[in-house]
């Protein structure tokens, strides 16, 4: 008897794929950030002003010294390293769990968060605020503006409840 090849597909290398995957997203992801960033800073709001793109959507320049939506947005000299350490810690947390995790979905959806994360991470140490441009309102309200790192945050972290929700270990 001849043994078979060996598969690439081996169950260790798994991970190490999955890993791969979710990084290559976030990549992604903070390219995407920074280069709509870059465009809105360098080509579209000189100067800064309001431009009305629909009805219920703008691009406005907004520098949020906060966290998402805003939250304790201070204006403190340390506020900006405080919330660079917490993302990064978070960040690194998210890495290992995404270094651990079996299911495609949750690969996808963790390296969306990293990316998210690591794009406003950049913009608090070369700003120290992250620039926020995409401005929706509807019906009498008004959301606050975001970009596109936030946008990757919540739709990885929409995609980690749909997938702890509906989708089975596929390493089972």
């Amino acid at each position: 008897m001849t043994k078979a090849a060996p598969s690439s597909d081996k169950p260790k290398d798994k991970p190490r794929l999955l890993f791969l995957k979710g990084m290559i997203l976030a990549v992604i992801a903070i390219v995407l950030d920074q280069a709509s960033k870059g465009w809105i800073l360098e080509d579209v709001m000189i100067p800064p002003r309001v431009i009305e793109i629909t009805s219920n959507f703008n691009l406005v320049l907004g520098m949020n010294r906060g966290v998402s939506f805003g939250l304790f947005n201070q204006d403190s000299a340390y506020g900006p390293y405080i919330l660079t350490g917490v993302a990064v810690a978070i960040t690194i947390g998210l890495s290992i769990w995404l270094w651990k995790s079996s299911t495609h979905w949750a690969a996808l959806a963790l390296g969306l968060v990293i990316g998210g994360a690591i794009g406003n991470v950049i913009d608090r140490i070369q700003y120290g605020a992250v620039v926020d441009f995409l401005d929706f309102h509807a019906f009498g309200y008004h959301w606050p503006a975001f970009n596109v790192a936030d946008s990757a945050i919540c739709v990885g972290a929409v995609l980690l409840i749909l997938e702890s929700l509906f989708i089975r270990d596929e390493s089972s």
